[in-house]
């Protein structure tokens, strides 16, 4: 037993990369589990999908809707889904500022006020916001990507104190850089795409970036029964990037 049977969880963002992997070792560990992304065609059957655009509140309260009348409640919510964003404050207009904290902020409140209802009726009730290590650290030409990891670091404290006395707990995870198709895309703005792997890969003390299954497994820790007394906590799953300082090899 797991302590994750008979229980129900929604993660955003679920059809590929670092979602698509948390779903998936969610429904290992015995969960129901449902997807909620823009498209999912060719989601794995044991998934269920509901169309949703985070962006879009009626679009949200709809899919949160559809997996209610499939399973009956919710228990766990994931709020993976984001979009990356490449430059300085000069590089970036004011259209994709508010497209970027539209989706990666405020899209994480829409998912979780629509879902509130249903976690205030669950004994095991958490939330797991994706976060990133570019909250905490410096990183070069993310100055959007970073303001909005930075809220959403912001946005997991205030939650988790609104809500722990409601039974619910929320944490947030900081992945270092992830070598998923959400990278892939990023990388394609850089006029070195493969130089710029390189510097990825580089920037963990460990030398490589981390896999999407290597944070689902730290999701799946803050959302279940395991972490029952971690609430308000960010979890680093970085390589070591927030606070090694090795010497060059």
């Amino acid at each position: 037993m797991s302590g994750f049977e008979g229980l129900t969880a929604v993660v955003t963002g679920g059809s590929s990369g670092i979602g698509n992997a948390t779903a998936l070792a969610l429904q290992a560990q015995g969960a129901n589990v449902a997807v909620l992304d823009v498209t999912v065609d060719g989601l794995d059957d044991r998934l269920f999908g509901a169309v949703a655009d985070v962006t879009d509140r009626d679009s949200v309260n709809a899919a949160i809707a559809a997996v209610v009348e499939e399973f009956g409640g919710i228990d766990i919510v994931v709020n993976n889904a984001g979009i990356s964003a490449v430059g300085t404050v000069e590089e970036n207009d004011d259209a994709e500022w508010l497209r970027v904290l539209d989706v990666n902020v405020v899209g994480m409140a829409r998912v979780t006020s629509a879902a509130l209802p249903w976690l205030r009726r669950s004994d095991a009730a958490s939330v797991v916001n994706l976060c990133s290590i570019a909250a905490l650290n410096g990183l070069p030409q993310r100055a959007l990507y970073a303001a909005s990891k930075g809220a959403v670091m912001a946005l997991t404290f205030a939650m988790a104190t609104d809500h722990v006395r409601e039974g619910i707990r929320v944490n947030c995870v900081n992945p270092a850089t992830v070598s998923s198709p959400f990278v892939e895309r990023m990388l394609q703005k850089f006029p070195d795409p493969v130089a710029e792997r390189a510097a990825l890969d580089a920037r963990q003390a460990t030398g490589r970036m981390v896999t999407p299954e290597e944070v689902a497994d730290a999701i799946v820790f803050l959302a279940g029964p395991s972490s029952r007394s971690i609430a308000g906590s960010a979890l680093d799953v970085d390589g070591g990037v927030t606070h090694l300082r090795v010497r060059p090899q």
